[in-house]
């Protein structure tokens, strides 16, 4: 099961059908289920006050991914998504905000089929795989 929700900000979220289906076949081709996953859409306080309390990191970011997966095979988590920052990174890399907004969605799920952003070699590999799996939209 597949959720979006909005928390303290009004976002209409087009074609949520279309994005379920796109989000399993993801997760398939990476060898997981989806079991239960919740995509939260908020604003940039929203998601900086998550980002102190749960990471202690004071900085504003996009996303923030946890797993509550309890099977290896199985994805199960929360991934919160700052509109404000979306838009603000579409602005900055000239992109279109729903290209961007894809982006981000199908990065989230990276992370929990078991990728990281932490290296510049990670970085490169997960840029790889977003572009390789927008195209499947």
């Amino acid at each position: 099961m597949i959720i979006f929700f909005n928390e303290d900000i009004t976002f209409k979220f087009q074609g949520k059908n279309l994005f379920k289906a796109w989000l399993k076949k993801v997760a398939e081709k990476e060898g997981f289920k989806v079991k239960n996953l919740n995509y939260i859409f908020c604003s940039d306080e929203y998601l900086h006050k998550i980002n102190v309390e749960y990471l202690d990191h004071d900085t504003y970011t996009d996303i923030i991914t946890f797993d509550n997966s309890e099977d290896e095979t199985t994805i199960e988590g929360d991934i919160f998504i700052s509109i404000d920052r979306v838009k603000e990174n579409s602005q900055t890399l000239n992109t279109v905000f729903e290209d961007e907004l894809k982006r981000v969605i199908v990065h989230g799920l990276l992370h929990l089929c078991g990728y990281d952003d932490h290296s510049p070699e990670d970085k490169a590999e997960m840029r790889r795989l977003e572009s390789e799996y927008i195209v499947l939209l």
